[in-house]
Order: C-alpha cells, then sequence, then structure tokens
C-alpha cells in the first residue's frame, strides 16, 4: 500500500469511525500538512508552486518574510496545505532550540 493510499483510507476510516460515534468530541477544524522534502529552497518553493497550479490557489506571500512558503485549499473546516520551511527559517528555529534541554530557568 503506497502512502497516499494509506492516508487516503485511513481519513475515510476516520470520517466513517466519527461518523457512527457522534457522541465523541470533534476539532473545530482539521489540516492535512505536506511539506516537501528538497534541500533547495528554489526546489521547494517549486513543489509548492506546483502544488499551487495543481489546486488553484495563490501562494501566500504574508507568510514569505517568516520563512514560510504556501498555499492550501480548504474543504469546509477541514484544511490540505503545502508549507516549504524555507532554509533561513529553518536554521532560525535550529538556533533558537539549540540549548533546548540544557538551560533551565531558576
Amino acid at each position: 500500500m503506497t502512502n497516499r493510499t494509506a492516508l487516503i483510507t485511513g481519513l475515510r476510516d476516520l470520517a466513517a469511525f466519527l461518523e457512527a460515534n457522534p457522541d465523541l468530541p470533534v476539532p473545530r477544524s482539521a489540516t492535512v500538512h505536506h511539506f516537501p522534502r528538497r534541500v533547495d529552497d528554489a526546489e521547494l518553493c517549486a513543489e509548492v508552486d506546483e502544488i499551487a497550479a495543481q489546486l488553484g490557489t495563490p501562494v501566500e506571500v504574508d507568510e514569505v518574510p517568516h520563512g514560510h512558503y504556501g498555499t492550501a485549499i480548504h474543504f469546509g473546516p477541514v484544511e490540505y496545505r503545502a508549507v516549504a520551511i524555507l532554509s533561513a527559517a529553518r536554521a532560525r528555529h535550529l538556533a533558537e532550540t539549540s540549548y533546548q534541554g540544557y538551560v533551565s530557568p531558576e
């Protein structure tokens, strides 16, 4: 079974389970993320651009200064989102968390 087939089957199984158990609480929304697995920022952005073209959705330019290059489509409260986390944002996150577990506030 491919990853794609497994995900689709799992989503259908979850929907059927929630429908069969109406007393279970559910979140207000859900997001399925796709993170491109490329090394180069240009390749990451190109993959998101290709996904945006397939979805017919724009790239969210307001997130670019924060290092996220993404696009999304909504199906009611369910969202499919493709996000490339650019190298500067990955480096910033690594720097911010590099002392995690070694420094504790008194």
